[in-house]
């Protein structure tokens, strides 16, 4: 019996799919909850599984190719056995050895007969093993030719001066013109993810007014106290102390100052969030996510760090499930691990904020009077400037700037 495969419900505002990878093609067999195939959403992708043990009949939607939810995509053949391949062929059997012919008497020699002279004629050799004159040779190496290049027209095919003469100078050799293979082009459908991508940075730079505004951190105290207290915090919670956390508690003290950086617009009202749903952009398979820390402010330094690369890891396998990517109130994007000195991010909507974080580089700074040199980074807020002043946006960089600089600001909440 015939099972088909229809487009799950991914999403409640999801109604359309691409269809990713097909794992299994017709004719292969499958058991029941095997991923056969990949849909894509414009958010994660989603696993489809095998609902029965059979043969993968028909594939109606090809890899690319959208599909609305309830669509069918392809067809199980339930309890079916896939066809067995041919096998190689078997080895012939050795046929049995043929008897060996009797050997051939050899004939016997042809009386000699009285050899006749014969006239020799001088034999011209070929154009190219002609005979090259000494000042045919010095013309020819002065004007970069060989031998092959000049009609031979002295005695026995030899090359003469006078008819490297005749040639006119060698032409410089033209550079080959590009094959058609070197200008290929590549067409393939824009993926889901990297369509709704698109759609809300257009809608974000098209419905908001975008500023940045930028300051400097010196991340000498944050490094010490990582070098201090690193073997530690491994220890006992198995993982690597980072700046993310760092930054993520400082940035909820600098919203809990500035309440309008963490709030959002909605039609002719502001709404103010009294909670902090931290959205953490990290690299994944398909591009750039950015997964939300739910209420960051009741978890600590470990969880922080714990969340974030579990986020990191299931991004890069594609494994980010759909509710882990809604929401959020404020953003935190580290172009640093790339290499970026300094950008301008943009607001993911319908937030009013977004900070940029960027490489550390050593610096020549004035610290008290002296020329130090002092590990440096560039951090970025862009913002909502319907929402947020100038001059609440400089204030909330320079919280920043003093809980990173002053670790202990963040224990404290001074």
């Amino acid at each position: 019996m015939a099972i088909e495969l229809k487009v799950p419900t991914v999403g409640e505002s999801i109604t359309e799919v691409q269809i990713g990878e097909w794992l299994k093609a017709e004719g292969d067999s499958v058991s029941h909850d095997e991923i056969i195939v990949k849909i894509e959403t414009d958010k994660v992708t989603v696993d489809f599984t095998a609902p029965s043990d059979g043969v993968l009949s028909r594939i109606v939607v090809k890899k690319g190719q959208t599909a609305a939810v309830g669509d069918i995509i392809g067809y199980i053949e339930e309890g079916a056995a896939a066809a067995p391949k041919p096998k190689a062929a078997e080895a012939a059997p050795a046929q049995p050895a043929l008897p060996e012919p009797p050997p051939v008497k050899a004939a016997p020699p042809a009386p000699a007969q009285e050899e006749r002279p014969k006239s020799v004629r001088p034999s011209i050799p070929p154009q190219g093993f002609a005979r090259v004159m000494p000042s045919a040779r010095r013309a020819l190496k002065e004007r970069g030719l060989s031998p092959d290049d000049v009609e031979a027209t002295g005695p026995g095919g030899r090359v003469l001066k006078e008819d490297v003469d005749r040639l006119k100078e060698k032409p410089a050799a033209r550079p080959a013109a590009p094959s058609n293979t070197d200008r290929a082009e590549e067409i393939v459908p824009m993926s889901p993810f990297r369509k709704r991508i698109a759609e809300r940075l257009v809608q974000s730079q098209q419905t908001a007014a975008l500023l940045t505004t930028f300051n400097e951190v010196d991340m000498g105290a944050v490094m010490e106290l990582r070098k201090i207290h690193q073997e530690a915090f491994l220890e006992k919670y198995g993982i690597k102390l980072g700046f993310m956390s760092f930054f993520v508690k400082a940035t909820i003290e600098a919203l809990k100052l500035i309440p309008s950086v963490n709030g959002e617009i909605r039609g002719n009202d502001v709404v103010y969030k009294n909670y902090f749903d931290i959205g953490v952009a990290v690299g994944g398979g398909k591009g750039l996510a950015v997964p939300v820390i739910r209420n960051a402010e009741r978890l600590s330094f470990a969880e922080v760090e714990q969340t974030i690369a579990d986020f990191g890891k299931r991004a890069k396998d594609n494994k980010l499930e759909l509710h882990e990517l809604q929401g959020g109130t404020f953003t935190i994007s580290n172009g640093g691990i790339y290499g970026s000195m300094m950008s301008t991010p943009i607001v993911n909507p319908p937030q009013s904020g977004i900070l940029g974080l960027h490489a550390i580089q050593d610096r020549p700074m004035a610290v008290k009077g002296q020329v130090v040199i002092r590990p440096m980074m560039y951090i970025a807020l862009t913002y909502d400037h319907r929402l947020v002043d100038g001059r609440e946006a400089v204030t909330f960089l320079k919280r920043i700037k003093q809980c990173m600089e002053e670790p202990a600001r963040i224990l404290l909440e001074v």
